[in-house]
């Protein structure tokens, strides 16, 4: 944990679970990874911050994007917040590829 290569870390792994720190954009036009937002990072959600339809939709997408079922996904703070933390259970993929553009 802690800054490295002048980037701040915006996820955390301990042994099997990744926690992510999120900041969310509902009601975009799709959903995808924006970057980083401060030491967060920016998920673009399409689903409207309606009756819990944005949390659904974000579990779904990282789910997706982590390659494990949906009941591995915790959200763990800010049900009610743009800024948020999940927590990851058994992915094998590293957060850190979710940035990359490049081949």
């Amino acid at each position: 944990m802690g800054v490295s290569k002048n980037r701040v870390v915006w996820y955390r792994r301990n042994a099997d679970v990744i926690t992510l720190t999120l900041h969310i954009q509902p009601g975009a036009k799709r959903n995808e990874i924006a970057g980083l937002h401060g030491d967060a990072l920016k998920i673009r959600l399409a689903a409207p911050p309606i009756e819990g339809r944005a949390n659904e939709a974000l579990s779904r997408f990282i789910a997706e994007l982590f390659d494990v079922p949906l009941r591995q996904v915790e959200l763990r703070r800010g049900g009610q917040s743009r800024h948020k933390v999940v927590a990851i259970v058994g992915s094998k993929i590293e957060p850190e590829s979710l940035l990359k553009t490049d081949p």
